[in-house]
């Protein structure tokens, strides 16, 4: 017929959800989007168009487009996508329709969409070809627009504290901040191999030696470890740090942005997770983490060794784990498991926590939270620790435990002998803390592309 298959620019002046929130018949439109039913009636044709913001009823008649026109209509493939100029108006069913002055077609599939009524359902085809997910799946859609808005929120809310947002290095000649193992590149012009940052934590207290005294990132970490429904390898976090804190000001940080996000989404403090409701109802409960093992199973974690109390509870562990892995094992299998609705867990054991400052009254200790909510970590937070002497202490002995890629960052601890004032960081998982608002199981339901197995090809599969 002469027609290109891919048309050119055509910048729509209206948006389908706009138009059906406030129908207006007789209103000339201009719409762009994609095809996904039609059907015929001789000498016009019903279709919807999909876009962004909604889905709308079309209209075609062949007494407006000419029979040409017409026949190229019925002739569109379902999921092409096409721009129409037209007028509203209601049918003889009273749905809101676009009747079809104008039309083009800007881009043609060439392959089928899922079937119409049921959408793309197989999980793994979902995420490895999210494209098709968001296509068939509006609830997709609005699970990572309510994310957007998440993550917007977040930025106002700290905005607004005078908070100030600030990037740090993604690639890091050193893979410190944090005990995980990393991913290692190689830059070729420096003949060297850096870490994709497993946190950016020891760079945003670099900020606060030099005088910014609240900043936070909205950061890209990268973990070389499992991948589950709670972890994925590329992962958002919010880290945080306020000089002249303490971690008493990053819990009522937390509770307050927390909540507010809940209502704003909500209208109210509950949030529905499975078949369970949490309540973000503040203030939230708060619990130390030796007194809840020893309420969970009546024994006193700190007059009994880690492997001792492994072998008690039959918690299988390997020769290599120390006793913070031991620890953390059993706080999951016996705390955890029963932390529904927010809880603040404190008092962690110092050998947990190399960056926290100790608490003056049982150096045992260190001033730490983190928030669990649905058997899930949400956020960790330290008063961080500025004394480089002990802090040098710390990370020796962390060294020495980890063992590969875990180099003492020497210019960090230099930058501790210039002073940086005492501090509370914070950092919360974004990734989680959307699974949470928005009542999604997976992480890899709220992650846009997620790290998958490498596809099968065809003939991997022929013995």
């Amino acid at each position: 017929m002469g027609v290109s298959d891919y048309g050119h620019r055509f910048l729509p002046k209206d948006s389908l959800g706009e138009l059906l929130a406030s129908f207006q018949e007789g209103r000339k439109v201009r719409v762009a989007g994609r095809l996904m039913t039609r059907r015929d009636m001789g000498k016009s044709a019903f279709a919807d168009l999909k876009d962004e913001e909604g889905r709308m009823q079309v209209y075609a008649k062949k007494d407006l487009l000419g029979e040409e026109g017409y026949e190229f209509f019925k002739g569109l493939s379902l999921g092409d996508i096409i721009g129409i100029e037209g007028e509203l108006f209601k049918s003889k069913t009273g749905e809101p329709t676009i009747k079809i002055e104008k039309f083009e077609r800007l881009s043609k599939i060439v392959r089928t969409l899922p079937e119409k009524w049921h959408g793309l359902k197989d999980v793994e085809t979902r995420y490895r070809h999210r494209y098709v997910d968001l296509i068939s799946n509006d609830e997709v859609r609005a699970t990572f627009k309510a994310r957007s808005r998440i993550i917007r929120e977040i930025r106002a809310f700290l905005d607004k504290k005078g908070f100030m947002e600030v990037e740090t290095p993604m690639m890091q000649p050193l893979a410190g901040g944090a005990r995980a193992k990393p991913f290692v590149t190689h830059h070729h012009t420096l003949h060297t191999d850096l870490f994709l940052r497993v946190a950016p934590e020891l760079y945003l207290k670099r900020l606060l030696v030099g005088g910014f005294e609240k900043v936070y990132e909205i950061n890209r970490n990268f973990r070389n470890e499992g991948i589950s429904v709670r972890h994925n390898p590329e992962f958002t976090m919010l880290e945080l740090y306020q000089a002249y804190a303490d971690y008493e000001d990053m819990m009522a940080i937390t509770e307050e942005m927390v909540h507010h996000l809940v209502v704003m989404l909500y209208g109210k403090d509950e949030v529905a997770w499975g078949d369970k409701t949490l309540h973000f109802r503040t203030p939230w409960r708060r619990i130390s983490f030796y007194g809840a093992l020893q309420e969970a199973t009546g024994i006193d974690f700190r007059k009994i060794s880690a492997r001792e109390a492994a072998k008690k509870f039959h918690i299988e562990v390997t020769k290599d784990m120390e006793d913070i892995d031991i620890l953390n094992e059993i706080f999951g299998e016996k705390v955890e498991k029963d932390l529904w609705d927010p809880t603040f867990v404190i008092d962690y054991p110092t050998v947990m926590t190399p960056l926290a400052k100790a608490k003056a009254e049982d150096p045992e200790l260190v001033y730490r939270f983190e928030l669990f909510v649905a058997k899930m970590e949400i956020a960790n937070a330290f008063s961080e620790l500025n004394d480089p002497a002990i802090q040098r202490e710390r990370l020796t002995a962390q060294k020495e435990l980890i063992g590969e890629h875990k180099e003492i960052d020497e210019d960090f601890l230099m930058a501790l002998e210039y002073g940086m004032p005492p501090a509370g960081g914070l950092g919360i998982g974004i990734d989680r803390l959307v699974m949470l608002l928005t009542n999604q199981a997976s992480i890899r339901d709220v992650i846009l592309f997620p790290q998958l197995k490498p596809e099968k090809k065809a003939d991997e599969n022929i013995e």
